[in-house]
């Protein structure tokens, strides 16, 4: 005998059919929404036909069903990590900028040292291949600096990092290739 599919029951297909999409942003979107789409009908299905309660029993964790798309989708094993390259990206300057301008500051330091007050402009190579040289002028006292800029190789090493970090290199379709083809293969 059907069930009919009440508000409640949609908004119960529809909460779980969410959640499973929530999990489910590694994937390309076209994918994404197909399976959208496919879980939402079967539920409506199945809610017809068994009932909402005993539908979404069957259907399981939305976390487990998100992590089979996902495999299925890449393979098993680490995946890339868009949070983990963003977080690199932003925390690492932050963390560069402050131990540069410590070593900016003692050098200013070392130069206005008590009792000396020197004019003129002194130069600081800065942290070899990290940062351009520095100029600090002089006048009573008073230092004031230019130069210090990140170096190619810091901008270099920023994006390696981010890479690193995110695994972003499991985007690539040649990687890609082969962890699908060492899952199939495997099977």
């Amino acid at each position: 005998m059907p069930n009919t599919v009440s508000w409640y029951d949609r908004l119960r297909v529809e909460w779980v059919v969410w959640s499973l999409d929530q999990r489910l942003y590694d994937l390309p979107s076209r994918t994404r929404i197909a399976h959208r789409r496919e879980v939402r009908a079967n539920l409506l299905t199945a809610a017809a036909e068994v009932g909402a309660a005993e539908a979404l029993h069957r259907l399981g964790s939305a976390r487990e069903l998100a992590a089979q798309y996902r495999d299925a989708e890449f393979g098993e094993g680490p995946r890339h990590s868009w949070w983990a390259a963003a977080l690199f990206a932003l925390t690492a300057p932050l963390v560069l900028n402050f131990f540069l301008s410590e070593a900016a500051d003692a050098y200013e330091q070392a130069i206005t040292t008590a009792g000396t007050h020197a004019d003129g402009s002194y130069t600081w190579a800065g942290v070899n291949w990290l940062q351009s040289p520095l100029t600090f002028h002089l006048h009573q006292g008073q230092a004031t600096h230019v130069g210090g800029a990140y170096t190619p190789l810091t901008y270099v090493l920023l994006v390696a990092g981010a890479i690193a970090c995110g695994r972003l290199w499991r985007l690539l379709p040649v990687w890609r290739g082969q962890r699908t083809g060492i899952s199939a293969g495997a099977q």
